[in-house]
């Protein structure tokens, strides 16, 4: 098993890109008008969860954007996933 210093060396830059990017990202939203998006507000509510010392980090990301509603839509908007729970005034 690799120490963090190696995992460090073998993954620190490609962290640190995906990091920018992700920060480039929300400058390009925030920079145009109009109203945030559901999506945008799940993703920004996700972000914390980096913060946070736990073990299980990848998880309660991936869960921050579960749907965790019950009922079933009326119709979907389109075909597919959307990477984030749709809010419940839509439905």
């Amino acid at each position: 098993m690799p120490s963090k210093m190696e995992l460090l060396d073998l993954q620190f830059i490609d962290a640190r890109h995906m990091l920018i990017n992700l920060a480039a990202f929300m400058d390009r939203i925030d920079r145009h008008s109009g109203d945030e998006d559901y999506r945008y507000t799940s993703l920004k509510t996700a972000l914390p969860i980096l913060l946070e010392s736990r073990p299980d980090r990848a998880k309660a990301v991936l869960e921050s954007f579960s749907d965790k509603s019950s009922g079933l839509p009326l119709s979907a908007p389109f075909q597919g996933a959307s990477g984030a729970a749709f809010p419940s005034s839509d439905r």
